[in-house]
Parts: structure tokens; sequence; C-alpha cells
């Protein structure tokens, strides 16, 4: 273990203990980005209706941990929270006044799995079902 300066130590009380990636996490709701299962934007979160990637997320990650931006009216956060609750899913309201970000809900585990692509959109839902029904349609066409 690598010890310590007296300045280091002083630092640390003074300023509290070294943070590692302290941009990322404020843009991430606490947690950085390699630990991120999965993520959602305000107004993603805002939407009526729950995004079905969130909860499979959860079914495949029951040891994640759920931050949602506590910035954001409860009544947006609350179909998250019980969601969460149904799933035995810890979560947490990080409540950051100083710093603004445009993160929503972050599902994340308390290691690296360094996912590409953290974001979702319907968009995407939509177009692979688009997908699905055009290779039902040239399946069809041409006996596939």
């Amino acid at each position: 273990m690598k010890k310590q300066t007296v300045e280091q130590v002083l630092q640390q009380g003074i300023y509290g203990p070294l943070e590692t990636k302290p941009e990322e996490r404020r843009k991430f709701l606490g947690t950085i980005r390699e630990r991120i299962v999965i993520a959602l934007n305000k107004s993603q979160v805002a939407e009526g209706e729950i995004y079905p990637q969130v909860e499979q997320s959860m079914k495949k990650h029951p040891d994640a941990h759920l931050y949602l931006n506590g910035t954001m009216d409860y009544q947006d956060l609350s179909k998250y929270v019980k969601l969460a609750t149904k799933h035995k899913i810890e979560h947490t309201i990080v409540n950051d006044k100083e710093h603004e970000t445009e993160i929503g809900l972050v599902l994340a585990v308390h290691y690296a799995i360094e996912k590409e692509e953290i974001f979702i959109s319907k968009k995407s839902v939509e177009l692979s079902k688009e997908v699905k029904k055009s290779k039902g349609l040239f399946g069809k066409l041409f006996g596939r």
C-alpha cells in the first residue's frame, strides 16, 4: 500500500477523500462510466412509460444500483423507484444542486463492465421491430 505524505493527509482532512474521475461522477449521478449498465436522460425519464430495457437490465443485473436525478419531479422518478423495489434493486435519489447534468437515470454495478453503448432510445426499439418485420416480409418473398 502506498504511504501518504503529510500534505496528502491534510488535504484529505480539509477537502474529504480523493475521488476518482470527479467530473464523470457529477455527470453520471455519483458513479463512473465504466460501471454503467444503462442510462436515460431527463426527458426519457419524464416520459409516461417505463423503458423496457431498464427492467430487462435490472433482471440481468440483480446486484446493480439505481441512481435517479433528484432535480427532477418525484412523479417522474416514482415509476422507476417502484420498478427498483419490485426487483429488489437498491436506489439512490441524487441531489446535486451545484452541478447540472442531463442524465436522469443510471443503473450501475459496483465493478467495471465497460459497456460500449449505455444510452438507449425507444426509436432503436421501434427500428428493431421494423427490421424484424422487413426480414419477415423478405423471408416470405424469398422463402427464407
